[in-house]
Parts: structure tokens; C-alpha cells; sequence
């Protein structure tokens, strides 16, 4: 059994409790305009290209089999086909300014397991574990559950970082392995939801409360954009919603803009440019919660 992945990071302390080891799987069925991994948003291998990087040298498309890659000296134009693309990744590594990274990658449970258990004793001194993330790492329920089981049969404590737009069934059967649930809950009116990520939120909020009814171990994360949710109207409908339905703890994660060159790389366009709350006003939202 194999799956997608784009990032192992291990010693990973923003990701539930103690030093963890995080697990980046690809695919999501949201589109939130502000993802910072927007290299998780599709499940293929994608090719990034950073160029303001790229000094057009020509070695990338000297090395490329595939003939992806086209290079004119005499303009020192460089052209890129991504439907001849094998991301064999000749590229990245003959790139003299990382302007290349080839991001996505199957991988299976042995593997994984071999590098989590590495870190088994710093996961005992700090209370740390494994967190599974994406992407919507839900999606690949099958994988994750027999994942989970494995972590759990080493005594090692297991989370879930989810959107939650995904059939409760797929909750049910990971529920037995999962310590804790990192759950983004990000508006709470619908339309807001839609028009921000592509989707509306109902599933999302009652796979929220089924889980609560379930005694689950929940650490909700509102990412706080001052365009969208970080104002007293919307807020204050979160924080009631969760007043209501109170979960372990409640992490506000002020907006920043890691994922804007990286969603220039994959796309070559421009993304959606957001603002994060001010230093006062972060203050303010986490004394109302």
C-alpha cells in the first residue's frame, strides 16, 4: 500500500504536543485562497520553479531526457513542458541556484515507519508523537488507518492535522488509533466558507460536533486573515460556535505569507495577497477565546 507525500519534517514542535514527526500528504479537497502548502492541493508530482532564482544558464535543460525542457542560447530563453515532464528530478540536482524543487512522491508504511521510530526516545521525553498532515490527509483514509495502527503498536501518540470535509465513516475508522485531532475550523458562515475555499462548511461543522459527542481529543486552529475571519463579526460566530461545542484547546494562527512563492513557483501566477491581524488585535481575539 503506497501513497502521496511531499514533506516528512521531523522535530516539528508546531504540530500538537511535544517534538513530532510530521507527515505532509498530497491531495486536498479544499482550495483555500490563502493554503500556505499550496503544493499539497494536488495529488500529481508538480515541478517548481523559483524564478527569481534562475539565471537561465541552460544546465537544467542540458540534463532533461524527457526533452521537457528547451534552453536558447542566443536569447537565453528557457521553456518548460509539463506534459513531457518524467520528474525524474535531473533538473533540481543540476541546478546551481535551487531554482528547481520537484515536489510529491510515493512512498509506503515500512518506509515511514523506518524514519518516525528514529525519533521514539525525543517522542518520550517531550510528550511528542506522529502527526499526519497535508493536503487533507482524510482522503487517504485506508493508508493513514493502517499507518496509525502501526505508530500505536510502537507506543507512539498519533494526530490527525484535518479540514474535516470528508464522510464521518472516514472518522469512525481512524477514530481507535488517533490520540488527538488538530481540527482547522475557519468560518463559520457558510457563504464566507465557499467563496474562500471552494466549499461550504456544513460537513465540515458537523463532522466537528459528531467528533466532540465521541469524546474525541480536539486542538482547534483558526487561521486569522484580517480580510476574512478576523473581525468581530465573524469571530464572535467561531468563538460561540465553539463556546457551544468546546473543544481541548484553541490555537489562533495569525496569517503569513509563506505559501505566496511558493503558489508563484507551481502556477507562474500572482496569488490572492492577504493581511494577518495586528499584534493587538491577535491579543484581543485570544483573551475573547
Amino acid at each position: 500500500m503506497t501513497a502521496d507525500i511531499f514533506d516528512i519534517e521531523r522535530s516539528s514542535y508546531v504540530d500538537g504536543p511535544g517534538v513530532r514527526t510530521t507527515i505532509f500528504m498530497k491531495g486536498c479537497n479544499l482550495n483555500c485562497a490563502w493554503c500556505h502548502n499550496p503544493e499539497s492541493k494536488s495529488r500529481k508530482t508538480q515541478r517548481l520553479w523559483y524564478s527569481e532564482k534562475c539565471t537561465h544558464c541552460g544546465k537544467c535543460a542540458s540534463k532533461c531526457q524527457s526533452l521537457a525542457l528547451s534552453y536558447d542560447p542566443a536569447g537565453g530563453s528557457l521553456k518548460f513542458d509539463a506534459d513531457q515532464c518524467k520528474y525524474c528530478g535531473r533538473c533540481e540536482l543540476i541546478c546551481p541556484n535551487n531554482a528547481i524543487a520537484i515536489c510529491g512522491y510515493q512512498t509506503d508504511i515500512e518506509q515511514l515507519m523506518e524514519i518516525i521510530v528514529k525519533d521514539c526516545d525525543i517522542y518520550a521525553a517531550t510528550g511528542g508523537g506522529v502527526t499526519i498532515s497535508g493536503g487533507e490527509c482524510m482522503l487517504d483514509t485506508e493508508f493513514i488507518t493502517e499507518l496509525l495502527k502501526e505508530c500505536k503498536h510502537a507506543k507512539i501518540h498519533t494526530a490527525i492535522d484535518t479540514a474535516g470535509n470528508i464522510p464521518f465513516e472516514s472518522f469512525e475508522r481512524v477514530l481507535p488509533y488517533t490520540d488527538l485531532f488538530l481540527y482547522d475550523i475557519k468560518v463559520i458562515t457558510p457563504e464566507l466558507h465557499k467563496k474562500y475555499t471552494g466549499v461550504d462548511n456544513n460537513l465540515i461543522l458537523e463532522n466537528y460536533k459528531r467528533l466532540i459527542s465521541r469524546g474525541a481529543n480536539i486542538i482547534v486552529r483558526v487561521p486569522m486573515i484580517a480580510e476574512v475571519n478576523a473581525n468581530e463579526t465573524e469571530f464572535s460566530k467561531i468563538a460561540d460556535f465553539l463556546a457551544q461545542y468546546p473543544p481541548q484547546s484553541v490555537e489562533l494562527l495569525s496569517y503569513h505569507a509563506m505559501g505566496e512563492n511558493k503558489y508563484r513557483a507551481i502556477y507562474q501566477l500572482e496569488p490572492e495577497r492577504f493581511t494577518p491581524p495586528s499584534d493587538i488585535d491577535m491579543e484581543k481575539y485570544k483573551n475573547f477565546i
